[in-house]
């Protein structure tokens, strides 16, 4: 479809940097998916050696705090996911 301009360089130029931005957009997103993965998998093998460690009674509250924590993460990195 040609632009109001009509000025197919314009046009060119104008996908060319929308191009741009879209990578960059995408190449943010999976920068902050990595972070938050790692994150996440770093919470919960804290949570689970802190569980599974014989005479340490882990606190109620704190488990709760940590999958709490665990639970919004998830949630954050299965929406950035979706798009």
């Amino acid at each position: 479809m040609p632009s109001i301009s009509g000025d197919p360089d314009a046009d060119a130029t104008n996908a060319r940097l929308e191009d741009q931005r879209a990578k960059s957009r995408n190449a943010d997103r999976q920068k902050k998916l990595v972070s938050d993965t790692d994150r996440l998998v770093d919470l919960v093998t804290n949570l689970k050696q802190e569980v599974e460690t014989p005479g340490a009674a882990a606190q109620p509250g704190d488990v709760s705090k940590k999958a709490e924590e665990i639970e919004k993460l998830a949630k954050s990195v299965k929406d950035r996911m979706k798009g």
